[in-house]
């Protein structure tokens, strides 16, 4: 089993930054590949961002290219989300998931990823 708890949402302005944080438990966690993913009211969810199990290979959604990055911690079994330019549209719960077939390089099928946080709330106000 894989636990993944999210931090760091919150309220914002417009063209702001907030770094969002997702801590994972199990000892196999650095051969997972990650991802973040948001819904937003009435909306699909959706893939923001992807990292390899290796940190090496990363996606994004057009929509956050260049303003995201996401990154990894393998031996604090943590990864990253920092979003910068933030803009009102972004507004969403955020989670991240976790892969656990070991070492595959970037998911983006939100149907491939086993495990999930509960989210945490990005507000952008205009």
């Amino acid at each position: 089993q894989v636990q993944l708890v999210e931090s760091g949402g919150g309220l914002v302005q417009a063209g702001g930054s907030l770094r969002l944080s997702c801590a994972a438990s199990g000892r196999t966690f650095s051969s997972y590949a990650m991802g973040w993913f948001r819904q937003a009211p009435g909306k699909e969810r959706e893939i923001v961002a992807a990292i390899s199990w290796s940190g090496f290979s990363t996606y994004y959604a057009d929509s956050v290219k260049g303003r995201f990055t996401i990154s990894r911690d393998n031996a604090e079994n943590t990864v990253f989300l920092q979003m910068n330019s933030l803009k009102p549209e972004d507004t969403a719960i955020y989670y991240c998931a976790a892969d656990p077939t070991r070492y595959r390089a970037v998911v983006t099928g939100r149907n491939q990823y086993d495990y999930w946080g509960q989210g945490t709330q990005v507000t952008v106000s205009s």
